[in-house]
């Protein structure tokens, strides 16, 4: 018969030296050494005002430790935060075996401010003093995250006005059947009590939603068209993504090109980018120099960013969405792109016949004489000569319907000759510069030789950064709400990469 080793379940008294688990070369012995030893708390110290008569507090410095070693490891629960330091010898050595409950670390993480923002920073000096930013590139990009939000409860103030009026209807509608039927009997005690109930709370939501329209003011975006409000976290925003829409905010980051180290971070509850690119160059410029080269991808690019950084004078490589299209590089990337399923449909896909439209160039213009001849033989007549499109001055022409309607050529020269009646055409006076001349000079630097080489390293310097906080210490969310409170848990994150970054390279060792 087999033998195996006696398993012993009895008691044992196990001596653990608590400081001996930070051992030196860990993230956790780092984030210990630098709390205790290079932060200033005195902010968050300040916070408490119990030095005669209350109970005695957690100490901050304590609590932002078991905060950010959390967030190390994936952990934002504050139940499973709770349950680590009850159950993890790290989380017991990193506290002094002190079991704060999950209470007290939410209400924590929530009543973080801007010294936090301080804090980010001297983790950045430090960075610095261990010789880890190299000052020559910083590369800007963003990662859009769902938040603590409901995506259903979002739209325009008329959208919301709409679905209050709906509401209101449906409770009239279920009260008036109530009543018909507690007339006639057909109602019990309890079935009458339940639809009061759900009456009450439709009420109640319609009252919600018309208090939210008074208190809070259209959202406008840059671009003119209102931006959808949110009933639960107005300052997040509805965000297209590679997985779909979601109802969140984008955390931006500037990364340095020669450690990944996190220079600048900033979360922001808007859908575009481009608003985002001064900001985040002007907090991250006390850590790089006149020569230091920003990259960023093409939802940063416009045309008054480009004019900004030329009137600073700030060396700047941003895409624009046409770049790959110009890099004969990426010729055959159209055969990558996703297509019908093999499965469902085999056969082969045909390719998309060109529009053989009439373009501009196909019609005879003679200034001196003020004509247009279409490709038919018709005259335009001229219908303004001075038109402006994006800053660029053009003379219109217009053909007659008399001309147009009964012309065999409609199917080449119009794009929906069932709806529309005339062609019109726009010729751009000769020798006018660009309206987008900033735009133009960025475009000619990306897309030289050395431009090309230089914005590749872009996505080698940003996209670990992600990748770690995404994947590695799980941030697929923020948990909180209102903009200023996910800045502070998205600059938790960026410091936690930053102390690791350290620990890497040596720090307190």
């Amino acid at each position: 018969m087999a033998r195996f080793k006696v398993v012993n379940m009895s008691p044992r008294f196990l001596p653990v030296v608590l400081e001996q688990q930070l051992v030196p070369g860990t993230f956790e012995h780092a984030l210990h050494t630098l709390i205790d030893s290079e932060f200033n708390l005195s902010a968050l110290e300040a916070k408490f005002n119990n030095d005669e008569t209350g109970a005695p507090a957690y100490d901050p410095a304590v609590m932002l430790k078991i905060v950010l070693l959390a967030y190390s490891r994936g952990m934002v629960s504050s139940r499973a935060i709770e349950r680590a330091c009850s159950e993890n010898v790290l989380f017991m050595a990193i506290s002094g075996d002190t079991q704060p409950a999950y209470t007290t670390i939410a209400a924590f993480v929530r009543g973080l401010s801007d010294e936090i923002t301080a804090i980010f920073t001297e983790v950045i000096l430090i960075c610095d003093r261990q010789g880890l930013i190299g000052r020559q590139m910083f590369a800007i990009d963003g990662v859009k995250l769902p938040s603590n939000a409901s995506k259903a409860k979002s739209g325009t103030h008329a959208e919301l006005a709409h679905q209050a009026q709906a509401i209101e209807r449906r409770v009239r509608s279920m009260l008036k059947e109530h009543r018909k039927q507690d007339t006639r009997g057909e109602q019990g005690a309890e079935a009458r009590s339940s639809h009061l109930a759900r009456a009450k709370a439709l009420k109640a939501e319609a009252k919600s939603i018309r208090a939210f329209l008074q208190s809070n003011a259209r959202r406008q975006s840059g671009k003119g068209p209102e931006r959808k409000s949110n009933l639960t976290d107005n300052q997040s925003a509805k965000m297209a993504t590679s997985k779909g829409v979601i109802q969140g905010y984008t955390g931006a980051a500037t990364v340095d090109g020669a450690h990944q180290i996190i220079v600048a971070a900033q979360a922001h509850g808007s859908g575009s980018e481009q608003a985002l690119l001064v900001p985040m160059i002007e907090q991250a410029r006390p850590f790089g120099t006149g020569e230091t080269l920003i990259t960023a991808d093409a939802g940063y690019h416009s045309e008054a960013n480009l004019k900004a950084l030329s009137e600073q004078g700030i060396r700047a490589l941003i895409a624009d969405g046409l770049m790959r299209r110009r890099d004969e590089r990426f010729k055959g990337q159209g055969r990558y792109k996703a297509g019908p399923d093999p499965l469902y449909n085999k056969a082969p896909v045909p390719k998309p016949a060109s529009s053989g439209k009439f373009r501009p160039q196909d019609f005879t213009h003679d200034p001196a004489r003020n004509s247009c001849i279409c490709p038919a033989g018709k005259s335009l007549y001229s219908n303004g000569s001075h038109c402006t499109i994006k800053g660029r001055t053009h003379h219109k022409f217009t053909g007659a319907k008399r001309d147009c309607v009964p012309c065999g050529l409609r199917d080449q020269c119009l794009r929906t000759p069932e709806k529309t009646l005339v062609r019109q055409v726009a010729i751009f006076h000769q020798s006018q510069g660009s309206a987008h001349k900033h735009t133009d000079a960025m475009r000619q630097r990306i897309d030289s030789t050395e431009g090309r080489a230089l914005y590749g390293r872009r996505i080698a310097t940003v996209e670990p950064v992600f990748g770690n906080l995404r994947h590695n210490k799980r941030l697929d969310r923020f948990t909180l709400r209102g903009q200023r409170k996910v800045d502070i848990q998205w600059k938790l994150y960026c410091m936690v990469h930053n102390i690791e970054k350290l620990s890497h390279h040596g720090y307190a060792q």
